[in-house]
């Protein structure tokens, strides 16, 4: 067991407690269950021995190698996948194979190389068996070290390609082994692999690996006793790499920051995560923004309508108003003094010359109102449901899957569509004649509470010929009572005078009472509209601002653990080379 020396110990409980946060930010993440085991074997991977990976395609020899690393053929060789799990090699005091589960397999034996490491074979990149793959790609990122082994007769396929770019990303110390060397005819074939690789290796990782040409096969054949071919084997040069490269501090440096690796790897990853869910909800947020506009724009617009749309039912009592006066003047005066003695055929004549057909106008042009604000949410309903489809139609190859883990996508995806299923069905089940009729019996009742007061519960037809009628009522309502000849001299023209003013006064107060009555009523139905858009869109709302405000925060928190991370990979070379 290796002693640490205090500061060492330091580090490693700095590690593991940074590791640890960062597998709680992952949990309130909400991350896949991969990364989640990946992380926590990392954790307990700091208390492990170390850990020699060796990967590669299925026909590279990676068995063959590992055989001759070892010095005696405990694996099984073979032209085709014969690894179908992943072999974990330890000291043993016995050779034995125990079977952990379907996918590992432990095995055991005196090898002295095995006490100063652990190796693991794992089932190569390209096999057949698809799951194959899986599992390697699930290993690797708890290896200290990583051995990828090529082969002289198909180097750096593009499968493995394809591997080292996944190795890159998990940030890992790489070693290539180009193996079956003694395939080449000459020096210069092999020179020209060995900078084929090299050169495209660099292009991978951005640095030039470590690259071994060797020959497992004359490597195990020297020793197990024809000591002639070590030299042509290669092996020479490997393990020396491996015994005096990867010293004590050499293997506590890989064993410090292959775990701080993994985190920088989930951190990054994360990081990105986020980025990307901040700039979705930027999307979002204008979308909301953009309806929003959208509504605020609709209110203006229905309320300049409905000041024009008033002005003709304004029209329409100004005009009676002015054949209201025409009247007076022709019957008010003293040759038809007889006819002013008939109060009931004066109202009636006014009723027919004056108030006439104004209020079947004037219900006309109510109804027309109500018909215009209909149709009018329900167009802004259509404008909602046009706009929310088409930023879906927008980010809708952005969404292809989440392998992040978590439920931010299918939860945005439900909540766009629930919005646009209740929009939708609003706009299929909307009912012109039915809301029409809502809005009219709405309209009556609000006109009606605000002039019961005065002439009770009334129609708007009743409404105005009430209010209109009564100024001939009034002009006629003293003559009954009066002398002829002082009706002529006196009476007649002051009454006129009194008519006329009480006629335009009434008007303007039908008017007040008109315009009052009716706007408080279509400003109401105008704000119920809205608000029935944005309770249809107020889930989804929620959603993007609390969404938002917890990206925020776990953004923050990852690249305060990102800085963190780098000031600990700085202090593992500080403390190892104490």
């Amino acid at each position: 067991m290796r002693i640490l020396t205090p500061a060492q110990e330091d580090l490693l409980k700095d590690s593991r407690n940074l590791l640890n946060d960062i597998r709680v930010s992952l949990i309130q993440f909400g991350a896949n269950t991969e990364d989640h085991e990946t992380l926590a074997h990392s954790i307990r991977q700091l208390d492990e021995l170390f850990l020699l990976v060796v990967v590669g395609e299925f026909n590279s020899g990676k068995s063959a190698f590992i055989n001759a690393l070892l010095g005696q053929k405990l694996l099984k060789e073979g032209v085709t996948p014969t690894t179908t799990q992943i072999n974990l090699l330890r000291f043993g005091e016995n050779q034995e194979r125990r079977v952990e589960d379907e996918n590992l397999h432990t095995l055991t034996a005196p090898v002295e190389l095995l006490a100063e490491l652990n190796i693991v074979d794992t089932p190569g990149t390209n096999a057949i068996i698809r799951q194959h793959e899986a599992i390697t790609q699930q290993f690797v990122p708890r290896s200290d070290l990583v051995l990828f082994v090529t082969s002289a007769d198909r180097p750096f396929t593009e499968s493995e390609r394809a591997f080292l770019e996944n190795l890159r990303d998990w940030g890992k110390k790489v070693l290539i082994v180009l193996n079956k060397v003694d395939l080449f005819q000459t020096r210069e074939e092999m020179d020209q692999v060995v900078t084929f690789i090299s050169e495209n290796a660099h292009a991978l990782l951005g640095i030039t690996p470590e690259i071994f040409p060797v020959s497992s096969r004359l490597a195990i054949r020297a020793k197990q006793g024809e000591a002639k071919f070590w030299h042509a084997s290669g092996f020479d040069a490997l393990e020396s790499y491996i015994q005096d490269t990867l010293d004590d501090k050499g293997r506590l440096v890989l064993k410090f920051m292959n775990p701080l690796g993994v985190g920088s790897h989930l951190v990054d990853k994360y990081l990105q995560v986020t980025h990307s869910r901040l700039d979705l909800l930027k999307t979002d947020f204008t979308m909301l923004e953009d309806i929003d506009a959208q509504l605020n724009l609709f209110q203006q617009d229905m309320k300049r309508d409905f000041d024009f749309r008033m002005s003709d039912i304004e029209n329409v009592l100004f005009e009676m108003e002015q054949r209201g006066e025409e009247y007076f003047d022709e019957t008010l005066r003293l040759p038809r003094v007889i006819d002013l003695l008939n109060k009931a055929r004066i109202q009636k004549e006014f009723e027919q010359k004056v108030v006439a057909d104004v209020p079947q106008r004037i219900e006309k042009k109510v109804n027309e109102l109500i018909d215009w604000l209909v149709e009018a949410n329900l167009r802004q309903w259509q404008a909602v449901m046009e706009h929310i489809a088409d930023r879906r139609r927008q980010h809708q190859e952005r969404i292809v899957g989440d392998a992040a883990g978590g439920t931010f996508h299918y939860d945005r995806e439900q909540l766009i569509e629930g919005v646009g299923r209740e929009t939708q069905r609003v706009i299929d089940t909307y009912d012109r004649n039915e809301e029409a009729r809502l809005m009219a019996e709405g309209a009556q009742t609000t006109v009606a509470a605000l002039a019961a007061t005065e002439i009770g519960a009334v129609g708007l037809g009743t409404l105005v010929t009430v209010l209109a009628t009564t100024a001939a009522a009034d002009a006629t309502g003293i003559i009954l009572a009066s002398v002829v000849a002082l009706l002529g001299l006196f009476i007649i023209p002051a009454r006129k005078r009194q008519a006329k003013i009480e006629l335009r006064e009434k008007i303007a107060n039908l008017r007040q009472q008109l315009t009052h009555s009716l706007r408080t009523h279509f400003d109401h139905e105008i704000e119920r509209g809205m608000l029935n858009i944005k309770d249809a869109i107020a889930p989804y709302t929620r959603f993007v601002r609390s969404e938002h405000d917890k990206l925020e925060s776990v953004h923050s928190s990852l690249s305060e653990t990102k800085n963190t991370l780098e000031g600990l990979k700085v202090r593992v070379n500080e403390v190892i080379e104490q």
